[in-house]
């Protein structure tokens, strides 16, 4: 019984008793699969980020908390009895500014989706109005009389009032950082040796324009009297309308326009002006300084015309060393020929040979012609000398 037992297990043994279990592969492999499992929570990570819903990212909206965002200040004038209407849309705003006897409008249009129409629809449907950072086009149609002005320069920290507007004076110092000034109306927050400030406000004082989103936003919102401007401003009445128009509020039934529409009056005659100094650029450089002359081919070339040539270009470009080395190279090959010493010989052997020939030391005429000037005057010179040695080995 045992021995079939046996033989049975032998039978299955190749099969059965070779095969490596699961937990034993896993074992065998653990790094492998731990680096798997890194992996999998990493991608798992990864993608759950992109598809988790994200929250209110828009500059100075109501529901951002963000540095950029404008929480803070709605969550306190909501709590000193300021209901804050955030409307997303021309129809919320309108509808929201209908609703109330005395509205106060916020207008943050940074895309410049409104037209005009519909600015002048909602400043008439408000008892004040604040538009942060303006657009010339929006300004151009709310007709206010402020216009731009350029911007705050870069270092300066804080701004004082400057200005008789009560708002203005109540609130104090607020923050410099970077915005825009305008001009027209009473100013206030001006940068040193300036006229226009960050705050401008209308004749009547139902338009106000602010140039600066750090004043009302989370980031700064403590510093200063940046609290206190903004409540100022926006608190005002009981009801505010915060309105963020976006590329939704857009009018795009309309034609688009042309560019002659766009283009300032001042350019049909610049056009023309542009169109007479080109000719007149063409006749100047185009015109001939005489007849054509006809020379047949090939054109010989005086050697001392392409002497002249190169040494003008080594002049222009300071070119030293590749003069001094021409000049070496034309010396040597004029006394190996004097000395009858063959295209073969070294420049050693040309400087003893004329050595000898002239009964001087050696390290004399190797000294002379293996120098190097440093100097336009001394290359002049040593070309000379060289020129001096040559006739003296001609000559004797």
């Amino acid at each position: 019984m045992t021995g079939h037992a046996t033989e049975a297990a032998r039978e299955a043994g190749p099969g059965h008793a070779g095969r490596p279990s699961f937990r034993s592969r896993l074992r065998r492999h653990r790094g492998l699969a731990a680096f798997g499992a890194l992996v999998a929570v990493g991608l798992g990570l990864v993608i759950w980020a992109q598809l988790a819903p994200k929250g209110d990212v828009v500059p100075l909206s109501v529901s951002n908390a963000g540095p950029d965002g404008a929480r803070a200040v709605a969550q306190i004038l909501g709590d000193h009895g300021v209901e804050v209407h955030d409307v997303r849309n021309y129809d919320a705003a309108t509808a929201a500014l209908d609703g109330s006897s005395s509205p106060t409008l916020l207008l943050y249009d940074r895309n410049g989706a409104l037209d005009g129409q519909r600015l002048r629809d909602l400043a008439d449907s408000s008892a004040r109005v604040v538009v942060v950072s303006p657009r010339l086009e929006t300004l151009r149609a709310l007709d206010s009389g402020i216009r731009q002005a350029g911007v705050v320069p870069d270092g300066t920290p804080a701004l004082d009032p400057g200005c008789s507007l009560p708002d203005a004076r109540a609130a104090g110092q607020v923050s410099g950082g970077s915005g825009f000034v305008y001009d027209g109306g009473t100013t206030c927050f001006r940068p040193s040796g300036s006229a226009a400030g960050v705050l401008a406000a209308g004749a009547d004082g139902r338009l106000v324009v602010l140039g600066s989103t750090a004043v009302l936003g989370n980031e700064r919102l403590d510093e200063l009297g940046n609290a206190a401007l903004g409540l100022r401003l926006l608190g005002a009445s009981p009801d505010l309308v915060w309105y963020l128009p976006s590329l939704e509020d857009m009018d795009f039934t309309g034609s688009p326009r042309t560019l002659d529409e766009l283009a300032p009056d001042w350019v049909r005659f610049v056009g023309p002006w542009l169109v007479v100094v080109a000719l007149a650029a063409i006749a100047w450089r185009g015109r001939r300084h005489g007849p054509l002359v006809f020379e047949p081919l090939p054109v010989v070339v005086k050697a001392v015309e392409t002497a002249e040539g190169r040494a003008r270009l080594y002049h222009d470009y300071r070119a030293l060393d590749q003069a001094r080395d021409n000049l070496r190279a034309g010396t040597l090959s004029r006394l190996a020929a004097a000395l009858r010493l063959g295209p073969g010989a070294t420049a050693e052997a040309i400087v003893d040979a004329a050595a000898r020939h002239l009964a001087m030391p050696a390290s004399t005429v190797s000294g002379l012609v293996n120098e190097h000037p440093r100097s336009e005057a001394r290359l002049v010179a040593w070309a000379r000398e060289l020129h001096t040695l040559e006739k003296e080995v001609k000559r004797r």
